[in-house]
Formats: C-alpha cells, sequence, structure tokens
C-alpha cells in the first residue's frame, strides 16, 4: 500500500500541487462556520443565520457544475483566477458586513449567495490535474482515494481551527482567514508548471456536451451517490437522537461521529491499494447496498458504543463508493467535460447530503430512532438498486 501511494507522490509536481490545492481547500472547512457564527452575532437572529446558509448553501452546491464547466472551457488557470478575485472580494466585504451588529438581512443574504456563487473548484479541478498526472486506471483509483480522504480531513480540521480563532478574534475574522486560505492554495495551484499544461477543449470537442448529456452519460454514478450524500447527511441528527434517547450528552456523539470518519478514511486507503479487476460499476452497487445494509440495523443498537461500531462499519463505505463514482464518470465522459462530470458527482452527494439531513429531520420527532435509521437503510438501497437497473458500467 505505501509503495502504492508513494509512487502516486513521486510522481513530478504532484506533491506540490495537491499541498496547494488543500491548502485553498481547507477553507470550505473555515468559511461556512465562520460566516454561520458572524451572520448569528451580527443579526442576532438564528432565523436569519440558518437563511443566510441556506443561500450560501445552495448557489455553492448546485452551481458547482456551471464553475466546473468554465475550468472545461478556459482551463484551469484562466477559469479560477477570476472565480478567486470575485470570492475573495465579497468574502472582505461580507466580513465587513458582519463586523459589528446592525447589517441589514437582506444585504447578508445577497453577500452569501455571491460569495457562493463563485466558490473557486479546486476540488473537481484538482481531480482532473490527478487524471492528467495517473499514467493507468490503478494510479488514478489511487490518487482519487488518497484526494477523498483528504479532503474528508480537512473538513474535520477547519472547524476546529474555527473554534480556536474565534477564542480570540470576532469570527468575522474566520471569514477572513478563509478568503487568505484559498487565496494562498488557489495561486499555489494554477503556479504550478502541471497545471500551466492543461489546455481548454477544442470548440469541435465542446459540441454535444451540454448539462443533459453529460447527466444522461454519469447517471449511474451520479443516482448511486446521492444514496451515499442522504446517508451522510442523515447521520449527525440521527446519532444526536440515539444519544439523546440513551442518556447521552455531546461528547459522546462526537465519537460516533468521528468513528464515520474513522471508518470512512481505512475504507478509503484500503479502496485505493487494491487492484480490482471487476467492472467499476458494480463496486459502486455493492458499496452502497453495504452502506445501506449497515444502516439498516444501526437503529437496533444496545448501547452508544455499539453504535460506534456500526457507523465504523458504515463509514468504511462511504469514500470508497464516492471514489468509484468518480473513476466512473471520468472514463465514461472525455477529456472535454471531465471536470463538469467530477462536480455533478460532489454535487450529488452534497445535494443528497441535504436532502438526509431535512428528511431525518422531519423523521426524527415523529418516529422511533430505529425506525428512521432503517428507513435512511432503505432509502439508500434503493439507489444502489436503482444504479444497478441501469446496467453495467464501463470496467474500472
Amino acid at each position: 500500500m505505501s509503495a502504492s501511494y508513494a509512487r502516486l507522490l513521486r510522481i513530478p509536481h504532484a506533491r506540490r500541487t495537491f499541498a496547494a490545492a488543500l491548502l485553498g481547500r481547507l477553507s470550505y472547512g473555515v468559511v461556512p462556520l465562520s460566516v454561520m457564527l458572524a451572520v448569528t452575532r451580527a443579526s442576532g437572529s438564528y432565523t436569519v443565520a440558518g437563511a443566510v446558509m441556506a443561500l450560501f448553501g445552495v448557489t455553492a452546491v448546485f452551481l458547482a457544475p456551471w464553475r466546473a464547466a468554465l475550468i472545461d472551457r478556459h482551463g484551469p488557470r484562466r477559469a479560477l483566477v477570476p472565480l478567486l478575485a470575485a470570492y475573495t472580494a465579497l468574502l472582505g466585504l461580507l466580513a465587513a458586513a458582519v463586523w459589528r451588529p446592525g447589517a441589514p438581512p437582506y444585504v447578508l443574504g445577497a453577500l452569501t449567495a455571491l460569495a457562493g456563487a463563485v466558490v473557486p473548484p479546486l476540488g473537481p479541478a484538482m481531480r482532473t490535474v490527478w487524471a492528467t498526472l495517473a499514467e493507468d486506471r490503478p494510479l488514478l483509483q489511487r490518487a482519487y482515494s488518497l484526494d477523498g480522504i483528504a479532503e474528508e480531513l480537512l473538513f474535520l480540521t477547519g472547524p476546529l481551527l474555527v473554534g480556536a480563532l474565534v477564542t480570540v478574534a470576532p469570527p468575522a475574522a474566520g471569514i477572513l482567514a478563509g478568503a487568505l486560505l484559498v487565496g494562498a492554495g488557489t495561486a499555489g495551484f494554477v503556479a504550478s508548471p502541471v497545471v500551466r499544461t492543461i489546455r481548454p477543449a477544442a470548440p469541435t470537442a465542446r459540441r454535444g456536451t451540454g448539462e443533459r448529456g453529460v447527466l444522461r452519460r454519469i447517471g449511474r454514478p451520479v443516482g448511486a451517490v446521492t444514496g451515499v450524500g442522504l446517508a451522510i447527511g442523515s447521520l449527525d441528527l440521527l446519532v444526536v437522537a440515539f444519544a439523546d434517547r440513551h442518556g447521552h450528552g455531546g461528547a459522546s456523539v462526537a465519537w460516533v461521529l468521528a468513528a464515520v470518519s474513522a471508518g470512512s478514511a481505512v475504507g478509503g486507503l484500503l479502496h485505493g491499494a487494491v487492484g480490482w479487476r471487476g467492472p467499476a460499476g458494480t463496486r459502486l452497487v455493492l458499496l452502497t447496498l453495504g452502506l445501506g445494509l449497515a444502516l439498516l440495523g444501526a437503529g437496533l443498537a444496545p448501547g452508544l458504543g455499539t453504535l460506534a461500531v456500526v457507523m465504523a462499519v458504515a463509514g468504511f463505505f462511504v469514500s470508497p463508493a464516492v471514489t468509484t463514482a468518480y473513476l466512473i464518470a471520468d472514463e465514461i465522459v472525455g477529456p472535454e467535460v471531465r471536470t463538469r462530470a467530477g462536480a455533478w458527482v460532489n454535487t450529488a452527494v452534497n445535494a443528497g447530503s441535504t436532502a438526509g439531513t431535512a428528511a431525518a429531520g422531519a423523521l426524527a420527532g415523529h418516529l422511533p430512532v430505529a425506525v428512521c435509521f432503517a428507513a435512511t437503510g432503505v432509502a439508500v438501497v434503493l439507489t444502489a438498486l436503482a444504479a444497478a437497473a441501469k446496467g453495467a458500467a464501463p470496467a474500472g
């Protein structure tokens, strides 16, 4: 395993480019929490903060394929630099607006919605670089696995940094810190020699590459990872409900949720190291089924310790499933829409997560937590069966 990942990182310019992309992507874990804390403080209203964060999430998630299309059409350097300039400027204006209480809610909503619309897509751009650097499919599998695990760790690290920062500075300082991180990371990324070699697709290659056409081609991985996102979005709230009904506090919840991340990291590393021979489409269906079946029985756990074990098992399938979806999408489409196809997979995960959170919130107040876990598991299993019904995908 170590030799395989070491081989990946020995590729010329791989470590430098990856490190710069990770530095910029760390802002993805810093900015949302900082914005929520700062808006809550400035407005004095959780309702306003929730609405503002919803606007940020909608534009950031659902406009991601549009931003990725700019990279396919114009190349990473020409697309990322204007997006970065707009994003950091809007974050600066937002930080100024929330530095003191009293900013009008409509101003905060407009600034956050616009900022979400122009978030630099460093994740999809880095996966495009990996596809350029990797010599073969097994090496690309290791690259996507490593990338996914690193990104998950960034989303754990970002809130910890915000928590440390707000002990010595107002939450608006976290917004500025996020702007500095994404600025430094994006600058280092576009300065990489390998990024400079990536050229935009020729106009003739872009014909017939509209959103409907791309989605029809990658519908199978997009549908499957929507179920994975659904599971991810529901787990936080369902674990909290389980802990409450068993008399445990917030610290216990954190350990259970950490078990999900740990299982996902281990699963991702092992998945990337194995030389799979079967079709990637079949593997994606089986991984999604495994996640769904683990959730089906989660609510029957007799205590929080057992639930943590089950959550680690469920997490074991998460990173491999998402990585496999990226691999399938990359193999189905041509290089002229590669970044956009990866962005659609990422959008499907995030959209599923949003739907899962909303559904869990609606169910947890009216049904036993075991039923809620079972309902989530059934939904994930159904997405796996729907993906299987679409037929065989290209071999991985």
